[in-house]
């Protein structure tokens, strides 16, 4: 596509990965574009861990309601905010988030972004990376090669609302 926003309304999370490594080189790339994320007062209260081994990322995928690709996916990337950094810090990672998920699909990975909640989930996810005080892990993403999409319909509702539901001007 060569119009860039019809590429980002095309981006869509995935949850099928087919069954092929991720170069560390390659993760390390996309959380390198990921650190130039605008961040309120420049105080990047972030941290990334990459997670390949199975039996962490079946962990990691136990401690959120939606969060079972961490699970099948080659990598988990784990994404800790720091708990004193202020109010902005969720919608800071929300950000880094959203460019992990662009970075992923320019360079042909498919990812899918997951929450870790309750709380003490947030907290289990971020010492299961080996993270203590202040760091929580409530967001994390399944990062991998797309693989074959099940056949029929997904349980998962399709489309977007209207943009006249959406949007005024005064």
């Amino acid at each position: 596509m060569d119009d860039p926003l019809r590429t980002l309304v095309a981006i869509r999370a995935t949850r099928v990965f087919a069954e092929r490594p991720v170069p560390r080189r390659l993760v390390a790339d996309l959380v390198d574009a990921a650190r130039w994320t605008g961040s309120a007062r420049n105080r990047q209260p972030w941290r990334f861990v990459s997670v390949t081994d199975p039996d962490l990322r079946r962990a990691l995928a136990r401690l959120g309601q939606y969060a079972l690709p961490l699970a099948t996916a080659p990598v988990a990337l784990v994404l800790l905010s720091d708990s004193e950094a202020g109010h902005d810090t969720e919608f800071d990672l929300g950000r880094v988030c959203q460019t992990l998920v662009v970075a992923a699909h320019f360079a042909g990975l498919g990812s899918c972004p997951v929450s870790l909640y309750p709380e003490i989930n947030a907290v289990e996810a971020a010492a299961l990376t080996g993270h203590g005080h202040p760091w929580r892990a409530h967001h994390a993403l399944a990062l991998g090669w797309p693989g074959q999409r099940p056949r029929g319909r997904s349980a998962i509702p399709t489309g977007r609302k209207d943009l006249s539901d959406l949007f005024t001007e005064r």
